[in-house]
C-alpha cells in the first residue's frame, strides 16, 4: 500500500495541475467534436463555450476541468503516462455536457455560464439532437481506445448512476418540504452520488484502466470520485444560496426560487429550533429568497452543509489512500478535494 503524503493543495499546485491537464486533453476533446455532423458540433462547439451562435470563435476561460484531471491523474496514478488517460477524459467530458445540455432542458434554466443555454439558443430539439450526438461519440471515441472497449461496462454503470440520480432530482421538486414524504439528507446524498459522483468516479477509473490497473485500483478511484461529487455538489448549492454570481455564473438564490431541495434547506428543515419551524413556513410561499437564504444560515444549513462535504472529502481522501498508487499522482489527487472546497470560503 502507498502512503500518500500530506501535500497542501499550494504545494501540489492544483490550478497548474488542472491547466496541465486541460492542455493535455482540449486538443483531442476539438479533433472528436469536429467528427461530428457541422451543425452539431457547432451546437457541441457552443455548449463547449469555443463560439457563439452561426459558428463564430470566441476567446473563453475555460473551466475547472476536473473530470479531466481526474481521468489524466488516473492513469498517471496507475504508472502510466498521463497521456494513456486522454480518451477517457474526453468520453466523460462528452459525456457531462451531454447530461448538461438535456439537464437545461428538463430544468427550464435559460442560461449556462452566463449566456443562453443550448436549447434557448438553438431549439429544444436541436439541443436534444446535440446531447444524444454528444454520447455516442463518447461511446465511440472510447470504444476506438486500445483497451477502450473493456471499459466501456464502467461508462455504462456511470450513465446509469447518473439517470437514476438525475431522477431522484426531478421527483424531488413534487415532495412537500415537511413530513413522512419529505427528502431526508440521506435521500439526497444517494441523489448527488448518482448526478455529480459518479461521472467523477468514472473518470479516474476509467483512466486507470486505460493506464493498465489493476479493477482494485480502479474501483478505490471509483469510490473516491463518487465522494468527492457528494461534496462538489453540496458545495455546489452553497455557492448557490451565498455565492457571487459573477464567480458561481447563475444567479443567486435560483435554487430557493425553483424549489429545489438542496443539501443546506434539507439539513436546515433537520433541526429542531424557531429558525427551521419558521424556515418550514416559508418555504410553503417564499417570495423573499434572500429572507429565507438567512433563515437557512441560522438554522445551520450552511454549517452542516460544509461539515458534510468536509466529510465526504475525508472519505475520497481515505479510499485514495488505501490504493497502491504512485506517490505523486496520488498526491495530486489528494489535493483535489481541498483545492474545490476553497470556493465556498
Amino acid at each position: 500500500m502507498t502512503v500518500v503524503p500530506s501535500v497542501g493543495p499550494a504545494a501540489v499546485g492544483v490550478s497548474e495541475v488542472l491547466e496541465r491537464c486541460r492542455e493535455l486533453v482540449q486538443p483531442a476533446l476539438v479533433e472528436a467534436v469536429g467528427r461530428l455532423h457541422p451543425w452539431v458540433g457547432e451546437m457541441a462547439g457552443y455548449a463547449f463555450g469555443w463560439c457563439e451562435v452561426g459558428g463564430a470563435p470566441v476567446i473563453a476561460p475555460g473551466g475547472k476541468g476536473l473530470r479531466q484531471a481526474l481521468a489524466v491523474l488516473g492513469a498517471e496514478a496507475a504508472g502510466a503516462d498521463g497521456r494513456e488517460g486522454v480518451a477517457a477524459a474526453v468520453a466523460v467530458e462528452l459525456v457531462h455536457t451531454f447530461s448538461l445540455l438535456h439537464d437545461d432542458i428538463m430544468d427550464g434554466d435559460e442560461t449556462r455560464r452566463g449566456r443562453p443555454a443550448v436549447w434557448k439558443a438553438y431549439g429544444t430539439g436541436p439541443a436534444v439532437l446535440a446531447g444524444d450526438a454528444l454520447f455516442a461519440l463518447a461511446v465511440e471515441t472510447l470504444a476506438a481506445t486500445p483497451g477502450g472497449a473493456g471499459a466501456l461496462p464502467r461508462l455504462s454503470t456511470a450513465l446509469v448512476d447518473l439517470l437514476h440520480g438525475q431522477a431522484d432530482d426531478l421527483l424531488f421538486a413534487a415532495r412537500p418540504w415537511t413530513g413522512p414524504e419529505r427528502v431526508r439528507p440521506e435521500a439526497y446524498r444517494a441523489m448527488a452520488e448518482g448526478k455529480t459522483g459518479a461521472l467523477l468516479g468514472c473518470a479516474a477509473a476509467l483512466g486507470a484502466v486505460l493506464g493498465g490497473a489493476p479493477p482494485a485500483t480502479a474501483d478505490a478511484l471509483d469510490r473516491a470520485g463518487r465522494h468527492l461529487g457528494i461534496a462538489f455538489q453540496i458545495v455546489d448549492d452553497v455557492l448557490g444560496l451565498w455565492g457571487d454570481p459573477a464567480v458561481t455564473g447563475k444567479p443567486v438564490h435560483a435554487d430557493l426560487r425553483e424549489r429545489k431541495k438542496t443539501f443546506p434547506v434539507l439539513a436546515a428543515l433537520d433541526t429542531a429550533g424557531p429558525a427551521a419551524r419558521h424556515l418550514a413556513a416559508r418555504l410553503a410561499s417564499d417570495d423573499a429568497p434572500a429572507e429565507t437564504a438567512a433563515l437557512v444560515e441560522a438554522a445551520g444549513g450552511r454549517t452542516a452543509a460544509l461539515a458534510e462535504a468536509r466529510r465526504h472529502i475525508t472519505a475520497a481522501g481515505a479510499a485514495l489512500s488505501g490504493a497502491p498508487l504512485r506517490p505523486a499522482a496520488a498526491a495530486r489527487l489528494q489535493a483535489l478535494p481541498d483545492f474545490l472546497l476553497d470556493r465556498t470560503l
